[in-house]
């Protein structure tokens, strides 16, 4: 199964595109990728590092995004968005996470080191809540509580959030470096190269113009959770929250929430990282999660 795109149609009805890497006896590692990205989002060297842990590491694409399941919602409006509401209609975190689990239960995982970024922090964090006899341990990396006031995305960056969905693939990789030029880190710059090949790639394996389709109605999901303080109280899963302290995504103040939450969580602040995987910040990462995942044990 190791690199190869694989399928599981879930009772629901979602079909979610997931794959596997590496091997080993060890309790597996399951990533769960943010807002709009699909499972190459995850840096190769990251994917490699943890796999060289000893154990399975899981990737998938979310509902609407990646090869899976595009959901047959109408999208909310941009006026629903930009207010914070969701449709009626909308799915929330609590369906996601309900794919999460019901890819392990395809996969004979019992439980896992959940990993999750940014929306997939969200997931994560639903997961470990809402089935707690899954979640071997926790990571949430630049992710939020749905607190408002927490977390919140820059006016800066919701303005180049906004426009026009890209029509063609060169279109598409513009859109995505001048926005990593905003969010990412000039301490943590990204390789450009490695960005157009990535972004070229999301582009293709989602279905060209299609690809960004389902980011509005994940956008929705958020929305339609609310804040979810008071069930990350739940989480018993050892926790490790981590965030950059110049994140104009989610601001580092969702992350501190994040940790105030979950009883016990540990919260590490990485000095100018943002709202990226970078080269240099794929280290630490793996440093701290396999550090974290070691003393959870399984």
């Amino acid at each position: 199964m190791t690199g190869t795109d694989r399928f599981v149609d879930l009772p629901g009805g979602t079909r979610i595109c997931y794959r596997v890497e590496g091997a080993g006896g060890g309790v597996p590692v399951l990533l769960i990728a943010g807002l709009g990205l699909d499972l190459t989002s995850w840096p190769r060297p990251m994917v490699d590092g943890l796999a060289g842990l000893g154990a399975p590491v899981v990737l998938f694409d979310n509902r609407d995004a990646g090869c899976s399941t595009r959901m047959p919602a109408p999208s909310p409006s941009p006026l629903h968005s930009v207010l914070g509401r969701s449709r009626p209609d909308s799915y929330d975190l609590a369906d996601m996470a309900a794919d999460t689990v019901g890819l392990m239960d395809h996969l004979g995982i019992g439980r896992a080191h959940l990993v999750g970024m940014s929306m997939g922090g969200m997931i994560g964090q639903t997961v470990a809540a809402r089935h707690p006899g899954r979640a071997a341990s926790l990571t949430s990396i630049f992710s939020t509580t749905g607190e408002r006031g927490v977390g919140r995305v820059a006016w800066s960056t919701l303005l180049r959030m906004g426009g026009l969905p890209a029509r063609t693939c060169a279109e598409s990789v513009r859109k995505h470096l001048a926005m990593l030029r905003h969010i990412g880190s000039a301490a943590f710059p990204p390789d450009r190269a490695e960005e157009v090949a990535w972004s070229t790639g999301l582009w293709e394996r989602a279905g060209g113009p299609r690809a960004g389709s389902g980011v509005p109605r994940q956008i929705g999901a958020i929305h339609a959770s609310g804040d979810r303080t008071r069930e990350l109280a739940r989480i018993a899963a050892p926790t490790l929250v981590v965030h950059g302290d110049v994140d104009l995504m989610v601001h580092p103040s969702g992350g501190r929430a994040t940790a105030r939450a979950v009883p016990g969580a540990r919260f590490v602040e990485i000095e100018g990282m943002a709202h990226h995987l970078a080269p240099g910040v794929v280290e630490r990462l793996v440093g701290l999660i396999g550090e974290h995942a070691g003393a959870a044990g399984g």
